[in-house]
């Protein structure tokens, strides 16, 4: 059985370290003190708060556990630390331009759990990303869309 070891930027392990802390450190004695507050008001078959707050609870473990999982076989890779090539990795924010309106975009590849399309994260395992990866500056790439292949020109690969 191989594991799968998950991409990730020095700022997605923070967020998910964040969270992880988040949920242990306020959610977990917050869910606990109102399952014990709902276990003294007696009857618990009938009891909504008790219900709801042991389902948010078992949420809340679930959510624990896949972090732990996540951040156990994450890579993180700081590209701050790789020196600039030119060429398209992960990590690297991607000035591309549209080849035929000239429209230019920036993204930023991410891991899977950062993408953020409106942030400009993408996700390494998206299409604009598989057709991106090991690419250099000026190299043109066809990106296969729902509409149809748009070609980008990589306008500009920054470290950052």
């Amino acid at each position: 059985m191989s594991i799968t070891k998950y991409p990730m930027t020095v700022q997605g392990a923070r967020a998910l370290e964040e969270e992880l802390t988040y949920l242990s450190k306020v959610e977990r004695p917050r869910l606990s003190q109102a399952i014990g507050e709902a276990r003294e008001l007696g009857d618990l078959k009938e009891n909504a708060e008790y219900h709801a707050a042991r389902e948010e609870q078992g949420m809340v473990e679930a959510r624990i556990r896949d972090i732990e999982g996540r951040m156990q076989n994450a890579v993180v890779i700081d590209v701050t630390t790789i020196p600039h090539s030119g060429k398209v990795i992960f990590g690297t924010t991607v000035e591309i331009a549209n080849v035929e309106t000239d429209e230019s975009v920036t993204y930023q590849i991410v891991g899977e759990d950062e993408a953020d399309i409106k942030l400009g994260k993408i996700s390494v395992g998206s299409p604009i990303a598989r057709a991106l990866i090991a690419k250099e500056e000026g190299d043109v790439v066809a990106v296969k869309t729902p509409s149809g292949v748009i070609e980008y020109e990589i306008v500009e690969v920054r470290h950052i």
